[in-house]
């Protein structure tokens, strides 16, 4: 007979269609990644999904931070997994040197390891779902953070009970509940010190903001979480009723129409995921009108004003000459059957070009002569004749033979070294390997 803290647990976990349940119709069970830091919710999450017959394995993240405790941390999540037959997934992070590195904070360089580290086991375990320990409580102090950062409906609506593979069947229980439940079983688990000092910002929440709140409102978790289901509401109103056409650029990036943005709320839940503040965000929306050619950055897009659009790509996506590959081959001309009008694709007299070919980014003063035209032309201006935006335009490759341009790749090729039926008589294939130039759709938000 499952205890009340376990039935407790299946209850929340049907009711919101967390996870599936632990037996399956095809007699399976149904695997779940737990992660276990030795803390007292993770020990909770991993004995009640193993109470509940769930088929469950474990991961645990030495971030090397808090010198012999860490190395204490682990070797109770050994322990622990080897006396209840659990497999434990062990990995050591040196975190303060990724943050470093990163220009990020310790907190956020652990939550990037971790979650990379969850998710690979996830996929190469053939896991179903990956169990994190967050608790109404944890629940309570990221939506007084949420607010205090002004992070917008989604931020009041506080922790979601799955974010894909990610999913929290604690969340409807505190920390009291589930002490109790440890207490009731006669686990121990360890303590981070570091929870009790109030030197980061969710400590502060905890150990300072929260005790005076309640002096105001000795129910204030209850409205807070009560605040967060209607928040939630107005979310998923505001999902279903907002509609913004998004076109995926031959370059990668992500071009919004500025009229198909109506409101600024809109614009807040498009822009704000991709990591921009609201006080940029309302800088934009401010700025929509205004002259072209403005650029904002965050800590993962770029985002430009460009005409009637607005242009967002992610940092680093194909921004350099080493992401592509051009694929070169030369045929004889009696193989060819047509000329290729794939744009990712040029075929050129081999003779013209000769042996001597680069990939390089545009420069200034470059100029060709655009496939069926008689004239030069400067590529900066044929850019702008296409409309390509600053993004683009920063991007786009030109091949060449050491000092002429013979394809502006993915455009164009240069009309000097075409194929003349009668003349040419071996044929230059180029194809470009490139994500960036596979991609070209509409998707919507």
């Amino acid at each position: 007979m499952p205890s009340p803290f376990a039935c407790n647990i299946a209850q929340s976990i049907e009711r919101h269609a967390i996870m599936p349940p632990a037996a399956l119709k095809d007699g399976s069970k149904t695997r779940v990644l737990v992660a276990l830091s030795g803390g007292a919710d993770s020990v909770a999450l991993l004995r009640v999904m193993l109470e509940l017959g769930y088929q469950c394995e474990a991961a645990h993240c030495n971030f090397h931070l808090r010198g012999a405790e860490s190395d204490r941390d682990e070797g109770f999540c050994a322990n622990l997994c080897r006396s209840l037959g659990v497999m434990l997934h062990r990995v050591d992070f040196h975190t303060a040197d990724y943050a470093r590195e990163h220009g990020i904070s310790i907190e956020m360089a652990a939550r990037e390891q971790r979650y990379a580290f969850f998710h690979r086991l996830k996929e190469e375990g053939g896991f179903d779902c990956v169990a994190v320990a967050h608790h109404r409580d944890d629940n309570v102090e990221t939506i007084l953070l949420n607010t205090v950062r002004g992070t917008g409906l989604r931020g009041l609506a506080g922790m979601p009970r799955r974010n894909g593979d990610v999913v929290r069947p604690l969340l409807d229980v505190s920390r009291q509940q589930i002490l109790d439940y440890l207490n009731e079983l006669g686990q121990d688990f360890v303590t981070d010190s570091s929870n009790l000092v109030a030197d980061v910002k969710r400590n502060v929440v905890r150990l300072k903001l929260l005790p005076l709140l309640r002096e105001l409102n000795p129910s204030i978790e209850d409205t807070l979480l009560s605040n967060a289901d209607h928040a939630r509401e107005v979310q998923h109103f505001v999902e279903q009723h907002t509609y913004i056409n998004k076109v995926r650029l031959a370059d990668g990036s992500i071009s919004i129409n500025l009229t198909d943005i109506k409101e600024h709320l809109a614009l807040y839940e498009l822009l704000h995921p991709m990591g921009f503040t609201p006080a940029q965000i309302i800088d934009i929306w401010q700025r929509r009108n205004g002259q072209s050619g403005a650029v904002w950055h965050s800590a993962t897009h770029d985002l430009l004003r460009d005409r009637d659009c607005l242009v967002v790509r992610e940092k680093g996506a194909c921004d350099s000459e080493e992401t592509i590959q051009i694929e070169s081959r030369i045929v004889d001309i009696s193989e060819i059957k047509e000329i290729s009008r794939d744009p990712s694709v040029a075929m050129l007299d081999a003779d013209k070009v000769g042996n001597r070919m680069e990939v390089r980014h545009v420069r200034e003063g470059d100029w060709f002569v655009p496939y069926g035209m008689k004239g030069r032309k400067l590529v900066s201006r044929y850019m702008v004749d296409c409309k390509m935006s600053a993004f683009q335009k920063e991007r786009q490759l030109v091949v060449t033979n050491g000092k002429d341009i013979v394809w502006l790749v993915g455009q164009r090729p240069d009309d000097r070294f075409k194929i003349v039926e009668g003349q040419t008589t071996r044929v230059l294939c180029l194809r470009c390997h490139l994500p960036c130039f596979q991609r070209k759709e509409n998707t919507g938000s």
